[in-house]
């Protein structure tokens, strides 16, 4: 299905705080970014352009900007154009069916990249896929919060996971990540529009997957660890390194015990468990 509307380019010029302002400008509904030495160009399609926002978020750094309203196109074209796969080490990679079959990796993950890919979060998912590999997902069941384009839920099933509950509360994602799940033969997986974590059918899960942004993980951290079963396992990323203090005391209130286990760059991505009647 293809998509066409006009779309606000952001040219930030600053080199420090680049993965910080993917993060926060993420929150706001942009859906793509280009990283250059000096320059960070985030973009947003017109009807989510926010200008208030944007400035309340490049005023706390002191930061300016310049505006573009770019062109009507096909915006999924363009995004297309500038995906690149996603390696994991020798265990996992994730490319588009326009790109080479790649070698030497245990699971090979095909999709149609769409905007609800999100280009500058490639580190998160690198991360959370890293993660992925150290868990047993043999005979578990998974929660996918903010699957997007369904690759961690398509992984989960890869992993031995029975079944896999995927959800979204944008309606351009649940379409991609329904078309990457038949894709890559899914039997396991079930996509679900929803809003709030607490109103996901079918809990307790063995593991919850959780790669969105602080403020909603932070947000949904109780409903969260009302999903989780006792001993279940958490991954979250999509976070900064300065956000582990904030969720890890959210977490414990919530019963959970979260540690940092891993980063890339800036971003962070943490792991957790429910902890039991007895510890």
């Amino acid at each position: 299905m293809s998509q066409t509307f006009f779309m606000i380019e952001i040219s930030i010029a600053t080199a420090e705080w680049q993965e910080v302002l993917i993060a926060l400008l993420g929150e706001l509904g942009y859906e793509g970014f280009e990283q250059q030495e000096e320059w960070l160009r985030a973009y947003v399609t017109e009807e989510h352009f926010d200008r208030p926002a944007l400035e309340a978020v490049l005023n706390s750094f002191g930061l300016t900007y310049e505006e573009q309203r770019l062109e009507e196109r096909n915006w999924n074209e363009e995004w297309e154009k500038n995906f690149q796969p996603v390696v994991v080490d020798s265990f996992c990679a994730i490319r588009a069916h326009f790109h080479a079959p790649i070698a030497a990796v245990e699971h090979e993950l095909v999709i149609t990249p769409k905007m609800s890919f999100g280009t500058g979060h490639h580190a998160t998912t690198f991360m959370m896929i890293k993660a992925m590999r150290d868990l047993d997902l043999r005979g578990k069941r998974v929660l996918d919060f903010g699957t997007g384009t369904g690759v961690l839920a398509i992984l989960a099933e890869r992993l031995g996971a029975v079944e896999v509950v995927a959800i979204d509360n944008d309606d351009w994602s649940i379409a991609n990540a329904q078309e990457n799940i038949e894709m890559n033969g899914c039997k396991a997986v079930k996509v679900l529009k929803l809003d709030q974590v607490g109103d996901v059918p079918g809990g307790p899960f063995d593991v919850i997957l959780a790669n969105i942004n602080k403020h909603v993980i932070l947000t949904q951290l109780p409903a969260l660890g009302q999903q989780l079963g006792e001993g279940g396992v958490i991954l979250m990323s999509g976070l900064l390194e300065d956000d582990f203090k904030d969720v890890e005391n959210e977490a414990l209130g919530n019963n959970l015990l979260i540690f940092l286990w891993m980063t890339k760059g800036a971003w962070i991505c943490v792991k957790g468990r429910k902890m039991t009647a007895q510890g």
